[in-house]
């Protein structure tokens, strides 16, 4: 009897698959949402670019950028706790949501008027903040920014992926019909891009409640602060992870423009915007890991190899293709930036790689709830980021700042390669993941 080898790999692809349905569903969703809000990302950014001067792409790229920073560390690392903990936590998960809500949204609007009265008082160089609409619209920004955040988190805590999933398309719709009126106005400041994004975020979180009929309005409940407090040192060691390990990524376009020029920054983010857009799938997979593997441990082992060597393959893939079309992608941006650039971001794509051996090592943190420790060593990575590509910048410009950014991400994703090899094959097929019995569990 002949065998035939594909019918035989298709059958023992769909057994593997079927192993972790949790994981594919999850990941799925995420990868759905994730790949149309960066197809009409890059629409967004297209069209900015073209109608935009550059001076203002690269002066608001950076804008957004620091916003995205404010975010992360007003929401100090609720969000990503919810991600693990709703599941721990039966009956509870609407009151710990709002509580998360309610922490994070406060401590970044107070760190975004800190940041805004900060700069008028220097009066930065920079020219971030324009004046006080512009301020307004930041602090709202920094606000909303941490309510997407934790709604996106609750979404996938629960395993409803398909929540966030509608969200990310609603906000990349909004914000791109958004700067389409502005640019056929006239608009074409500052402003109206900061605007586009803050008003995206609100019409996509109003949007995602009507469209799954009161679905993110159910996440919340009365807020139990007094859970969260009982978290209170599991919010501490993520949010020290999650600062560790996104807050140089998050906060390069700012880097460039005040390194090099806002002319650079404006050519430099519409790769970086490609980069970042591709980083969020292995990204997702990673995250999505994580409520699955608490929901069902014995299986930890086979979906975080299935999740790493599918993200690696994906990573591969675009680091290949942004070597090859680099400048065709940026002439199609603008036809000003391949001069700007040159050639100088070429093997910006393959940061990717080491940037997925990360996420993933991270999630291994999560898991054994070791986010503290772990979170030492990303900030060594984070420093060891910072600074080659500070020096890189300083020595070789842009081409320097793209070396020794990838260089330093490539050292980082060995590390974390090292350590998710040895965990994967432990004799207890996961064993290290597995979760520890929580006070509250040990107390019933």
């Amino acid at each position: 009897m002949s065998v035939d080898p594909a019918g035989t790999a298709i059958i023992r692809v769909r057994q593997e698959l079927r192993k972790s349905t949790a994981l594919v569903m999850n990941s799925g969703a995420l990868a759905i949402g994730t790949i149309a809000a960066a197809g009409l990302g890059f629409v967004y950014w297209w069209l900015a670019a073209r109608l935009f001067p550059p001076q203002v792409i690269g002066n608001a790229s950076a804008l957004l950028s620091v916003m995205g920073l404010v975010g992360l560390l007003g929401e100090a690392g609720i969000g990503t706790m919810l991600v693990g903990e709703i599941v721990r936590n039966p009956g509870k998960e609407r009151g710990l949501v709002a509580a998360a809500a309610c922490i994070g949204v406060a401590l970044a609007v107070g760190l975004a008027l800190l940041l805004v009265f900060g700069h008028a008082y220097i009066n930065s160089s920079t020219g971030l903040i324009g004046g006080w609409f512009e301020g307004v619209a930041f602090v709202f920004g920094c606000g909303l920014t941490v309510l997407a955040i934790v709604a996106d988190q609750a979404f996938l805590g629960n395993l409803r992926s398909t929540g966030r999933m509608i969200r990310q398309v609603l906000f990349a719709t909004f914000k791109l019909l958004l700067i389409a009126t502005a640019a056929v106005g006239g608009y074409t400041s500052n402003a109206a891009l900061l605007l586009s994004w803050v008003a995206g975020l609100l019409a996509s979180v109003i949007g995602v409640d009507l469209l799954t009929r009161g679905g993110a309005r159910h996440l919340f409940g009365p807020p139990d602060f007094q859970l969260l407090h009982a978290l209170r040192s599991k919010v501490f060691d993520h949010y020290a992870l999650d600062v560790s390990l996104q807050a140089p990524s998050v906060i390069m376009p700012y880097l460039v423009l005040i390194l090099l020029s806002p002319a650079i920054n404006a050519a430099f983010v519409s790769l970086w915007m490609l980069v970042s857009m591709a980083s969020v799938i292995p990204a997702a997979m990673a995250t999505a890991l994580f409520p699955v593997v608490r929901a069902n441990p014995k299986q930890s082992r086979h979906d975080i190899l299935l999740s790493v060597m599918a993200s690696l393959l994906f990573s591969l893939v675009c680091a290949v293709f942004i070597f090859t079309y680099s400048q065709t992608i940026l002439a199609v941006f603008n036809p000003a930036y391949p001069e700007i650039a040159g050639s100088s971001l070429r093997f910006l794509g393959f940061s990717l790689l080491g940037s997925t051996l990360k996420f993933h090592a991270c999630t291994l943190a999560r898991l054994g709830d070791r986010m503290r420790k772990a979170s030492r060593w990303f900030a060594l990575g984070g420093l060891l980021e910072l600074c080659l590509v500070i020096a890189g910048a300083k020595h070789g410009g842009l081409q320097g700042l793209v070396l020794g950014w990838t260089l330093a991400v490539s050292i980082e994703g060995a590390c974390a390669a090292l350590i998710l090899a040895f965990a994967t094959n432990l004799d207890s097929a996961g064993g290290a993941v597995h979760e520890r019995p929580t006070a509250s569990r040990l107390q019933t």
